[in-house]
């Protein structure tokens, strides 16, 4: 990966609000989505982390959230060394959250591995009011794995379960072997939890969200 910019310190506000995100990859059915709760004054650089660890990326390519359509649209991501300010995007690290999300039913775009391009849609579910007493980051809820990294984008995601199902030829048995024991269905709100709120640093969890099917 491109060497990135050390990211400038900010002065971060106190929190005020929590924000309610559904996180769905796009274009995939059944639908692979994760549910989180996250505090206002964190960064979209926060969030980026947030969405690595609660779908499941391993983090080693590119990203940027987009905010808007056509000439207003504004694009955010990780500043790279080399490649001047004039690349038209916005540090990551020097927005909060409180600064682009305005409404329940908000909706904006994250994309993953400008190869592969995984896109994602995040839509704003809720705004509440902060609570201290719970810890946050925190993933309520999700649907399936993500695609294994590195697998080709959708086609080759389209392999992959394919060879799960039945290997019939040569290449077939060599993608299921690359493939490993990675299982389409699985997800771990757990072990979600654990990577977003280290040992000692975990408090109460928020209420569960309404279950959601599909």
């Amino acid at each position: 990966m491109p060497k990135t910019r050390k990211p400038r310190a900010i002065w971060v506000p106190p929190p005020r609000n929590a924000f309610q995100l559904r996180v769905e990859l796009l274009h995939i059915q059944p639908p692979i989505w994760r549910r989180v709760l996250v505090a206002d004054n964190g960064s979209l650089g926060d969030l980026h982390h947030v969405i690595l660890v609660a779908m499941g990326w391993e983090g080693h390519h590119l990203h940027a959230f987009r905010f808007g359509q056509g000439a207003k649209r504004l694009e955010y991501g990780m500043l790279i060394e080399g490649l001047g300010d004039d690349s038209g995007v916005q540090d990551e690290n020097l927005v909060m959250l409180s600064q682009l999300i305005r409404r329940p039913g908000q909706a904006f775009g994250y994309e993953y591995d400008f190869g592969d391009g995984w896109e994602h849609k995040i839509k704003v579910e809720k705004v509440l009011p902060f609570d201290p007493s719970l810890r946050l980051p925190v993933c309520l809820e999700g649907a399936r794995a993500c695609p294994p990294e590195d697998c080709g984008s959708y086609p080759g995601y389209e392999d992959v379960l394919r060879v799960l199902a039945k290997s019939r030829t040569a290449a077939d048995r060599e993608l299921r072997e690359w493939v490993g024991d990675y299982d389409p269905e699985a997800f771990d709100l757990e072990a979600v939890n654990r990577r977003l709120q280290p040992a000692g640093e975990r408090r109460r969890t928020s209420p569960r969200a309404p279950r959601e099917e599909g």
